[in-house]
């Protein structure tokens, strides 16, 4: 986990802010880091908790400090990222390289979704309780959009009386799906998309034709710039490009229907894959208007509770015939 301030790409306001909070004593009781997937918010998060963790110790056990935290073996270090849920992640190591909260509780109930539970906020809650012995305890939660009604409530609870010495780091894509009261309490900072001339020193070393593509996908987000580095995720992102390609060239219902088969489910490769359809879908010149249109309602619907199979096909019966 130990990171640089100058491994972090792009946010530079945002870095000096936060260093000038600390520098003055200025440090709030919780930061609320908002913007899109994959630009550098938890990243950020972690550098600053670093920050915290370490601030007005000696060097050696800055470097203590440090090492601990990397291991998430820090006792004033509290990390709520992946979740155990039952047949999807269940092995306790992977999740213990991004989660030291507790998780018990998770496997007693047989957790089946992604969603932050109250017995989540309650087994972090008990750890904060124990005693302090950095200048500062750091709580990083990451998405809390995924909260459950009865979590944030529990959570706005504990923000509204904070323990002293906890520095609340939480991370959302979707601020406003939050409680009003969760982000008054916050300090905001609104992260945008990195400028492609700050990305491309990462691609330095990649085939010019894989870099744009790359920069393509990426839309700006470090992160997936870092991932796509690796050669086979690089492969199958083309082979979700090429197939996104081949939906909209395809002239007929069941071959569309076919082709939409990876929205079937909800998941990360179907949010990938309508990324593709909308890039591919983008690179037509001129702007195919009424696809455009037909592409932004099954957005729109696929948010919804609505039935998805039902959804993909009214949409595939509009961009291939339809009005």
């Amino acid at each position: 986990m130990s990171i640089q301030r100058g491994d972090i790409i792009g946010h530079e306001q945002h870095l000096h802010e936060l260093t000038q909070d600390l520098t003055n004593g200025n440090v709030a009781h919780a930061y609320l880091f908002a913007g899109p997937r994959h630009v550098g918010k938890f990243t950020v998060a972690k550098w600053f908790s670093q920050e915290l963790l370490t601030h007005g110790l000696s060097p050696e056990d800055a470097r203590a400090a440090v090492h601990q935290a990397e291991r998430l073996i820090h006792r004033d270090l509290l990390i709520l990222d992946q979740l155990w849920m039952e047949e999807v992640s269940e092995d306790l190591e992977v999740l213990a390289r991004s989660t030291n909260v507790p998780q018990q509780h998770r496997m007693k109930a047989r957790a089946k979704t992604n969603m932050i539970s109250v017995e989540d906020v309650r087994a972090l809650q008990r750890r904060l309780a124990e005693v302090v012995s950095s200048p500062f305890r750091c709580c990083l939660i990451r998405s809390v959009e995924r909260m459950q009604d009865e979590a944030a409530n529990a959570l706005l609870k504990i923000l509204e009386e904070p323990p002293e010495g906890v520095v609340f780091l939480l991370t959302t894509e979707s601020l406003s799906s939050l409680l009003p009261t969760l982000i008054s309490r916050s300090r905001v900072l609104r992260f945008t998309r990195v400028p492609y001339r700050q990305l491309k020193p990462l691609l330095e070393d990649v085939d010019e034709q894989d870099a744009q593509f790359i920069l393509h996908v990426a839309q700006g987000a470090p992160g997936v710039v870092e991932r796509l580095r690796d050669s086979d995720a690089l492969r199958k992102e083309r082979q979700q490009y090429n197939r996104a390609l081949s939906f909209w060239n395809a002239t007929s219902f069941a071959e569309r229907i076919k082709g939409i088969e990876p929205l079937e489910k909800k998941s990360e490769e179907a949010d990938q894959f309508l990324l593709h359809l909308a890039l591919a879908l983008r690179n037509r010149s001129p702007l195919p208007v009424k696809e455009t249109r037909h592409l932004v309602r099954l957005l729109r619907g696929l948010k919804t509770n609505a039935q998805r199979n039902l959804l993909l096909q009214q949409f595939v019966l509009s961009v291939t015939g339809g009005s």
